[in-house]
Parts: structure tokens; sequence; C-alpha cells
């Protein structure tokens, strides 16, 4: 079933959060499983904080492993964590009077990297957690329990020219406010300093970065932060109600179907023009968020002011990329916005590069804009272009609210550079393990619930791609999907209910595709059937069956992949891998229809592989041959046929007559022939084309030649 994430309702307004703890399950854990708890609960919430995003920490009495004395350790979130996900092992844990100690090595802002380089000699217990960049400001804060979160009603009073004013409307002076300063030892200091004049504050609002809040203990910690993203919400929906947002609507979106349609036709052309180390993969949203705003009045004011908050920023970039909507069939014009983006990016990246600051990242941009049709996201895998997507949601949200009571205020150009290319990022992405090698790809698996497919399917995902399962057994590809789904997450598996003789089916899936990922890369046409039957028993309807499946399937699916991997040449092109048969190259007893098929599928290939290469698109077969078990086909009559044909047993007989018959004795499997398909799609035969590999264990009549 293609999962329809197309659907949109009006926009809503800032979500109350309430309190979700739970005094019978806090009751049973330890000091640092109660920080975990409160960690979780605040991080599982988007309306509290963003994946990824926030901190907490809690200093609490451990016994020292070298003195055996009781000491104040600081556990707080550690670096590159998401606080709604992890476990104990996420926290960095620090001797919290080291902490304090660190204050005699720093001068002054010029000092906040150097500061971070003393945080690993404060560690407490060997552990190997890093302490992130916020540290110091639980540390020098003298509370027990300290949460800074960023959530949209929160950055929306941080972001806008009335955020201040509103804090003081709000809280009156319980919470602080303190103008924008990067994340660092500075900015701890200043926030001890004002906490220490200003001793009624219960918490202080980070212009442009989010709000920092403290308690006694764990709970009461937990319920001020969310009674204060309360507070928030609930003045800015107030404030939202007297008047429209961004101005009100200049455009009204396209239906559900134009606007699906239209994604898919444009993703594809778009991650075509994205040219770069890696390939790119898409994420596309028509949420209420999105439409409301890509189709308002103030779109385009808002859109070039770009991100605020640090957390939206480097998942975004500097500002989206926006469209004309009546210009999207105009592929000269998407070249030259694609294009002009770089050189927008690049002449920022000059502006505002410092002596020893990192050589220029990815130019292409991530945030697409398009009115009357939504929000699309490009990145090098598909979680990170989801993020995006969400975080891109989350600056909509932003925008709105800080236009409620103000004017949107986005983050300073030198001060975005300054934390896009900060030297302790480089340092935090250099430190990242090497991609898998098929990350950036989009795969298309047909037949994919089947043995060899779901095989296949599996072999793309375990090295990075993303895959398209389609299959006419709905009920197995459902069951196939959230298998995969479980074992190498949500984001990188689609599936399409596809009969691939029926070419609007084939049309929707390839659709499918181009919306949920982007493109095609990699197109595996493995749907089939097989039939046995003597030539005076075989029926024009038998005949049919064969060659509608097995001829006209694989030309229905390499056609509509046609469109969709013509212009991949640029970034090292794309292929197609036909599943064949040793039928295909060697005479059979009793199945004329199915050889007969199969044989035509390998010459298309062949034919394919010609009118291919000019765009890049590889064109390859693979001929297995008796792939008995994990395989559906042998579960039904041409079992029992193939065991008539051969007057043997249709059980283990088969199994070892197949077996034995073989050159290298040996059984063939799905995974065996998951493996030759993995070969033919990687960059491992980047120059083959036209090619048949045989996995057959050995079978002299099925020698190419």
């Amino acid at each position: 079933m293609i999962v329809d994430t197309l659907l949109a309702s009006p926009a809503t307004p800032f979500a109350v959060p309430s309190s979700r703890w739970d005094d019978a399950a806090a009751a049973t854990l330890s000091p640092a499983e109660l920080l975990l708890y409160r960690s979780n609960l605040l991080g599982s919430d988007l309306t509290v904080t963003n994946f990824g995003g926030g901190n907490t920490s809690a200093k609490l009495t451990e016994v020292d492993p070298l003195t055996g004395e009781s000491v104040e350790v600081l556990w707080v979130k550690g670096s590159g964590g998401d606080i709604g996900s992890m476990k104990l092992d996420g926290f960095a844990t620090l001797y919290q009077d080291k902490l304090l100690g660190l204050e005699a090595h720093y001068a002054g802002l010029e000092d906040d990297d150097k500061m971070v380089g003393y945080l690993p000699h404060c560690t407490f217990n060997l552990n190997g957690r890093a302490a992130s960049i916020d540290t110091p400001l639980h540390s020098l804060l003298p509370f027990a329990h300290v949460d800074h979160v960023h959530p949209d009603s929160i950055i929306a009073l941080a972001a806008s020219s009335g955020g201040e004013a509103a804090t003081k409307e709000i809280w009156g002076g319980r919470i602080g406010w303190l103008p924008w300063k990067r994340p660092g030892y500075t900015l701890g200091v200043q926030l001890r300093d004002f906490v220490r004049a200003n001793p009624q504050v219960e918490g202080v609002m980070l212009a442009g970065h989010g709000i920092i809040c403290w308690a006694d203990s764990a709970k009461a910690c937990y319920e001020h932060t969310i009674e204060l993203i309360a507070d928030a919400a609930r003045f800015l929906n107030s404030r939202l109600s007297e008047k429209p947002a961004f101005n009100g609507a200049s455009s009204e979106p396209l239906s559900l179907e134009e606007r699906a349609a239209t994604c898919a036709d444009l993703m594809p052309r778009l991650r075509s023009l994205m040219n770069g180390a890696r390939r790119k993969v898409g994420h596309f949203s028509d949420d209420a968020e999105a439409l409301e705003f890509v189709n308002s009045v103030d779109f385009e004011r808002l859109a070039n002011l770009g991100t605020s908050c640090p957390d939206h920023f480097l998942r975004t970039k500097i500002a989206p990329l926006t469209l004309d909507p009546a210009r999207l069939q105009d592929n000269t014009y998407l070249a030259e916005k694609i294009a002009g983006y770089r050189a927008m990016y690049a002449a920022y990246y000059e502006r505002c590069r410092r002596p020893n600051s990192p050589a220029i990242r990815d130019a292409n941009p991530v945030v697409v804009l398009v009115p009357g049709v939504g929000r699309m996201t490009f990145a090098s895998d598909k979680t990170t272009a989801r993020l995006a997507g969400e975080f891109y949601g989350n600056a909509i949200n932003v925008m709105r609210g800080a236009e409620a009571i103000g004017d949107y205020i986005a983050l300073d150009e030198q001060e975005a550079f300054d934390i896009e290319y900060w030297l302790l990022e480089e340092a935090k992405l250099q430190r990242m393990p090497a991609p898998k090698p098929m990350v950036g790809r989009i795969a298309l698996v047909t037949g994919g619930a089947g043995g060899i497919g779901a095989a296949t399917a599996a072999r793309l995902l375990e090295d990075g791609a993303c895959v398209m399962l389609a299959d006419r057994d709905g009920n197995a590809l459902d069951e196939v999907r959230t298998g995969f789904a479980k074992q190498f997450g949500k984001d990188v598996v689609r599936s399409a209910v596809c009969d691939v003789t029926d070419e609007a089916q084939v049309r929707a899936a390839f659709d499918a595709c181009a919306r949920e990922f982007g493109g095609l890369d990699v197109l595996v046409a493995n749907a089939g059937i097989a039939s046995s039957a003597p030539i005076e028993e075989t029926t024009i309807e038998l005949w049919n069956r064969n060659y509608d499946v097995l001829a006209q399937g694989y030309f229905l699916t390499a056609k509509h992949a046609w469109a969709l991997m013509k212009g991949m040449q640029d970034q090292g092109g794309t292929s197609i891998v036909f599943i064949g048969s040793k039928n295909a190259v060697a005479a059979a007893t009793n199945a004329s229809a199915y050889a007969s098929a199969k044989a035509a599928a390998n010459h298309l290939a062949r034919c394919l592989a010609l009118e291919g290469a000019p765009h890049g698109i590889r064109v390859n077969t693979v001929n297995p041959d008796a792939v008995i078990k994990g395989s559906r086909i042998w579960d039904g009559d041409w079992r029992k046929e193939r065991a008539g044909a051969y007057g043997i047993d249709s059980g283990a007989e088969l199994e070892a007559h197949y077996r034995d018959r073989s050159m290298l004795k040996r059984d063939v499997l799905p995974s065996d022939i998951a493996e030759a398909v993995f070969f033919l799609a990687s960059d491992q035969s980047a120059k083959s084309t036209g090619n048949m590999i045989n996995v057959d264990a050995g079978n002299a009549q099925a020698f190419t030649r």
C-alpha cells in the first residue's frame, strides 16, 4: 500500500502541552533514571522540543571511583544525542567542581572554542560520551535540575521584535531575557551573571535560541518547562486569532491529486540538477503549515529572510529556494534557479568566511518551496531530508508566531555562517562514519514481496539504499515492508501494490517512488510467474499470461523507469537489472511459454542497453536457476509440474535433482541472486551494460556465447 502523506487540513494553532509525568513510574527510578525519564518525556513530545534539540541536566551525588568519596557530578545530555530517544549512556558525566574551576582559564569571548577543549578533562568515571557545547549553561547555573528547550512557541517569542515585551507581558518578571549570543562558555557566563543579578527569575529567554529554566527536583523542573511552553502557546494563539497568519492568502493550493502529480513530476528533475559529491534523496510535504505559508501574502518576504534558531538553520541552510509554480515545466528555468542558488550560497560563503574556515560545503538547496504545492527537501539520505522538512515546518510555525507579535527576526548572516562553519561543528562532521556505498540511491523492486525480490531489497537496504517495494500481493507486501521498516528504519522503505501487467498501476508505483524519495537510480524487474506444460497443453491464455508478466511487464516497468533515470548521467548514471532465467538461454522441457517469454525479456534488456547508454542507463540481466528455497514461485504448481517433467518426487528429491545436476553441486538461494543484482546495481559494475550473469551453480547449457 502506498503510504498517503498528502492530506492537508487547516493549519493548527500552537499546541498547548500538558504534563505527562507518572508518579507511579517515577517512584521506582534512581536519580539518574529520573533525569532520563524527564528527558524522554520532554523529547518525545514534539510540541516541547525538536528532534535532536534541547538538553537536560541534573547535579547528582556520586562516589568517586578513585577516592571513594562522595562528589557532585553533572549529568548532561551529550553531544549529538536526542533527548526523546536517548538512554543513560547518552549523558555526559563531569565533575562539577572541575567544571566550575574552568573559569580560571576563561578571559573572554575569544576563548569560547578553547573552553570546549577543557571539557574532556572534567570527565567523571571515564565516560566516553562527549559533552555538548551547551554544557556551561548547565554547569554555571547553581540549580539541581536544568532544562533548555526550543519549541516553536518559545522560538516564536525569541525570534520576534516583540519578543522581549511579550515575555514581560506573559510572565512579568519571572522570566528574564538575554540578547542573542552564540552557544558556548560566554553565553553560560552571561546567563549565570544575569541570574545572580536577578534572583527572582525562574528561567531566561535566550533571544533566537530558546528558553532555559530550573527547579529543585526532576518532576518540578519538567512541569515548570511544560508550564512555560503552554503559557507561550496560549499567548500566541490569542494573538493569532486577531489577524490572519502571514497577512492572509494570496493564492489557493492545488487539489490533492494535482499536488501529488506535480511533486512526482518535479522532484526527479530537481534532483537531477543537484550535482555534488553524493546523490540526493527527497522528501515531500504538503501539510497545512506548508500550504498556508507558500500560498500567503508574506511568503517570499519571509522565505528570503531565512531561519532563526540554530537548530533550524543547521538543517535547512541559509534560506530556501522558491519556485514560480507557472514555470515548473521549463527545465531551463529550473536549471537556472538551481545554479543561481549555488551561486548565492558561494557568495555567502565568500562574504562571511574566516581565515580558518573549513572548505565550502554542498551548495545545493535543501528546502524547495512551491506555491500551490508545498515543501520539498533534499539531502544525502532520507532521514536527513525528512528532518530538514520537519525543521522547516518548525521555522514556518516560528515565523507565524513571531509575526503575530512583531517582526520576525532571522539569524544574522555572519552569525549564521559562524555556526554553520564552526570549527567545532566541522570536527563533529569529520568524526562521523563514512556513508554506506548505496546511500543516496533509490531503488524500485518489482515482485518485492517474493523470495528473490525481498532478498534483493534487503541487500540494497543493507548498504544504505532507499527501496520502493512493488508487488501485486498486498498482504505479503505489507508484511515484508513492515519487517524491513523494523530492521532498517521506516524512512528508507515504502511499498506500492502493483500488477506489472497493468500500466496504470505501474505508472502509479513509479510516481509514488518519485514522491516518496525524489527519483530513481535502480530498477530491479523481478515480478514473475512460472508455468510448465507440453506444447499441446499450452493454452493461449497460459501463453499470453507468461508474455504479459515476463515480457510486457518488464517492458512497462523499464518504460516508466526511463523518464526518472534520464538526466542522471552526470551523477554516475543509473541501473536496470532484469531477473531472467537459465531457461532464457537454455531450452527446457515442457516450458515453451515460460522459457520463450524469459528469452524475450533477456533480448529486451540488450536492446535497452543500446538505447540507454547515451543517458547513462545501464541494463543487465541476472539468470538464476532452481532457486527453490525461499521462492514463492516454487510454492505452487510449478514445483509439481517440474517434478512431473523429470518423473521425480516434488519434495526433497526435486531439490536434490537440481543441486546434483549443477556443475558445483550447490543449492542456489535468493540471497545469491541478490548479490549479483547488487553488483550490477552498484558502482562496482559502472562500466558494464548489456551483460548477463548466470547464478545457477554451473550449467553448461546456459553458458553465454
